[in-house]
């Protein structure tokens, strides 16, 4: 204290005493490494091959258990999707459990119990440790695969594509896949509707009898306990599991193409674009130079780093972008990826080729250096704090087999990383004139700039499940003499006619909605010209009622009870109108033909209709038939436009008429299927039903 109260005073009175004792010309070296001691764990094998991993955290009395198989990836053919499927299998039934009382005992004891194609997880509290293990080893041991669940599977799957079709940024997913590897490699497989209603059952029993053997598994048991009781338990509960050989795989190794490739998945209605910049590479787990180019790629991509302080910073293109350097066990690959308006799509593609060229050709800063060597540090410090994160460790150097010291010495590896590190790496794993830019947006807006990004100035298009378009089938010249208002006749034709369908005074509709596994219980009413409810119930729960009378409009509910004013009472009055389509002009509609284009592989009139209110909407009617097959409506909303597809399907003679018997309607992240079980027209509705 007495040196310190010395060294103040001589600060006070002569300034320059510090100075001349600190040079703060250059940075400070750094310091070195720090050791690092990795918590400790236990590991021993069942004699089945099984391999276990332990590691003991006594602060808190809960067990996790990780089981994982390591398998080769592999690709399914026509069924793309059965594994997954046989994955979410698992624990539906077990030759002495139903599903509800599998999930009856796991809610009892607060455990969770979760499958995939290629894990099962477990946790619960310590006191319950041998139930969870009796749950888990009945549904690894004695799974039972039922038609029933399957369906349901399949169902809920099938709904999840629909929500990708239309989600940009599951889109640019799905198609970078394609690009990256292929669709003949296991990474570029796509599902479809076709692939999922092909999968049976016995494709399933097949993946499971084939894959889950103890002898390709690891098993992470992290949580209040010791090795002595992990031994005796897993051997009590995994012991009678059956060995055996496991199917072996490979394939061709991906590479990045020989120019720069410019692809575009056309969104008609998009307000933005979604840009991927992205290349496969060979960059595996337990790589010597690992270390570099993890900190070459957060240098480049990380939060605030060189692409955000340009794209977002600088030029303010985005709210976020980022770069990743993914790898596994058999192959990497390396992407950036962000959203942009429409009008800077090619600016910001632009703007990531410069930084990505940037970083290979000039050395870092050493002040940028060590701010990521820091970054770095710091997470895999905190990272060790968590019991799970030994457990990984262990699994890692295992499974890649990698040095006993890798983890310990990681921080060693960070401090060593030079400027000259980070260029080399960024030589070697990024590839700027051989990548794929990949744009999931308006292509009439943007194709122009993308162009230029392609040596043979050349634009490729793609569906959403990666399948290469002609740009000649995707939009084509309009037969002469086609208008709008003969398409639309020809649609009210093959409903069943102008003049039946202008005999229509009142229709009733009974459906059954589904979403997220909930059932819903839907009826929809209209009398001509303009009266209507809508109501929607789950059981005898009343979720939603709308009204409206010719007049007035309100709604009803869980949420009480609304009267409708102003936007929205407009927008219901046009809900409402029985049948717009018989005379458009007389109410107030605009409608144009766009083109014809490509729907679902169905060559598709494109109209666009403008509603009284001016809101603006596209319906697609099958060039052959003349049914609506389509429509698609954009609202604005709090978190911007928000878009709602509808499609329509199963059309059904209904006295004359034809109406379509199964829609799907999705909006943002929500898909709902809505199966129709009755339609009754004109029964004498009365008015009192709409007040």
């Amino acid at each position: 204290m007495k040196y310190k109260s010395i060294q103040l005073a001589l600060v006070l009175i002569f300034p320059t005493f510090l100075s001349a004792q600190i040079d703060r010309s250059s940075a400070p070296e750094p310091g070195p490494a720090p050791e690092i001691k990795i918590g400790e764990y236990s590991s021993f094998e069942l004699k089945n091959g099984l391999k276990i991993f332990v590691v003991e955290n006594h602060k808190i009395p809960r067990v996790t258990y990780s089981l994982v198989l390591d398998m080769d990836p592999f690709t399914e053919g026509d069924s793309i999707g059965f594994a997954s499927i046989a994955g979410n299998l698992l624990g539906t039934a077990t030759t002495s459990r139903s599903k509800d009382q599998i999930d009856e005992e796991v809610d009892f004891i607060g455990a969770s119990i979760s499958t995939s194609s290629g894990s099962i997880y477990g946790a619960s509290l310590k006191k319950h440790n041998e139930k969870l293990l009796d749950l888990m080893s009945d549904i690894l041991l004695n799974p039972v695969f039922n038609q029933e669940e399957l369906d349901k599977i399949k169902k809920q799957t099938v709904s999840g594509l629909a929500f990708n079709k239309t989600d940009p940024s599951s889109i640019s997913g799905i198609v970078s896949s394609v690009l990256l590897y292929g669709k003949d490699h296991p990474y570029g497989e796509v599902s479809t509707e076709k692939s999922i209603e092909s999968v049976t059952l016995k494709m399933c029993e097949d993946f499971y009898h084939s894959y889950f053997k103890p002898n390709i598994a690891y098993l992470a048991i992290v949580g209040d306990i010791n090795l002595k009781e992990a031994k005796k338990l897993t051997k009590k509960y995994f012991g009678s599991w059956e060995p055996g050989d496991v199917p072996k795989h490979s394939y061709d190794t991906p590479s990045a193409p020989n120019e720069r490739k410019v692809a575009i998945v056309d969104r008609p209605h998009a307000v933005q674009s979604v840009i991927k910049v992205t290349h496969p590479v060979i960059y595996t787990v337990g790589m010597e130079d690992y270390v570099n180019a993890r900190v070459m790629n957060l240098m480049l991509g990380g939060t605030f780093a060189r692409l955000d302080q340009n794209l977002r910073e600088e030029h303010a293109y985005t709210y976020g972008v980022n770069s990743s350097l993914g790898q596994d066990k058999w192959i990497g690959n390396f992407s950036v990826g962000t959203d942009v308006r429409n009008e800077v799509t090619d600016s910001a593609v632009y703007q990531i080729l410069y930084e990505i060229k940037k970083i290979q050709k000039e050395t870092a800063p050493l002040e940028e250096l060590e701010k990521i060597k820091n970054y770095m540090s710091g997470t895999f410090a905190l990272a060790l704090e968590r019991p799970a994160t030994v457990a990984r460790f262990a699994l890692n150097i295992v499974r890649y087999n990698l040095p006993e010291d890798y983890y310990a010495n990681y921080l060693k590896y960070i401090a060593e990383v030079s400027p000259e590190d980070v260029q080399a790496a960024a030589k070697k794993y990024l590839q700027p004139e051989n990548c794929h830019i990949l744009i999931v947006g308006k292509a009439d807006e943007v194709h122009g700039g993308l162009a230029e990004f392609s040596p043979s100035k050349t634009v490729d298009y793609y569906d959403v499940e990666g399948n290469w378009i002609d740009p000649a089938d995707m939009v084509r010249e309009l037969p002469e003499g086609i208008t709008a208002e003969k398409i639309i006749e020809k649609s009210l034709e093959a409903t069943g006619g102008r003049s039946k369908l202008e005999a229509i005074s009142d229709m009733r509709i009974h459906m059954i909605m589904e979403t997220q596994g909930m059932k819903i219980d839907a009826e929809m009413i209209r009398k001509a010209p303009d009266k209507f409810l809508m109501s929607m119930k789950m059981g005898e729960m009343l979720i939603n009622k709308t009204l409206f009378d010719g007049v007035a409009g309100k709604n009803s509910g869980m949420q009480g009870e609304q009267v409708l004013e102003g936007k929205e009472l407009e927008n219901l009055k046009i809900q409402a109108q029985l049948m717009p389509e018989l005379d458009y002009k007389g109410n107030a509609y605009s409608i144009k033909l766009l083109s014809i284009e490509k729907t679902d592989n169905i060559d598709a009139y494109k109209l666009e209709i403008t509603d009284p209110s001016g809101q603006v909407g596209y319906s697609y009617f099958n060039g052959i038939t003349g049914l609506k097959i389509r429509e698609e409506k954009s609202e604005e909303t709090p978190d911007g436009p928000l878009l709602q597809i509808t499609t329509f399907d199963d059309y059904k003679d209904v006295d004359g008429i034809l109406y379509p018997h199964k829609m799907t309607i999705i909006t943002g992240p929500q898909t709902i299927s809505a199966t129709i079980e009755s339609v009754e027209i004109n029964t004498g509705i009365d008015d009192s039903v709409f007040k």
